[in-house]
């Protein structure tokens, strides 16, 4: 089981023991990501955030096709909150990118909630 805060410092570039960051910036922003999430219909209905890098992926979401695009999409939106890119040409490129993950989402949320 993979934690969701560590797998998020990962791909950021960060060790998984160097806290630093853990309380204030990325536990935070990890957590605005996920009331996102919910508005889009992903993840329990009544919401999720983690507290520490004890939560798993799989208590948030145990569908392994919308697992791989939410971890994604998850770094993603990390990224533009914690360490935006400089050049404008790679935020319009991450902004595209969100978008993108954010209308497949919505479709698969969707298409479950009919069947």
């Amino acid at each position: 089981m993979e934690s969701i805060l560590n797998s998020t410092k990962k791909k950021l570039g960060i060790a998984e023991d160097y806290t630093h960051f853990d309380e204030g910036d990325l536990i935070d922003h990890i957590n605005s990501v996920f009331m996102d999430l919910t508005l889009l219909g992903i993840g329990p209905a009544e919401g999720f955030i983690i507290e520490d890098g004890y939560a798993n992926w799989e208590d948030f979401i145990s569908n392994p096709i919308q697992l791989q695009a939410v971890k994604s999409y998850m770094f993603l939106r990390v990224k533009l909150l914690f360490d935006p890119p400089q050049q404008s040409s790679v935020l319009t490129a991450y902004q595209e990118q969100i978008k993108a993950h954010e209308w497949r989402l919505n479709v698969v949320a969707e298409s479950i909630k009919s069947e």
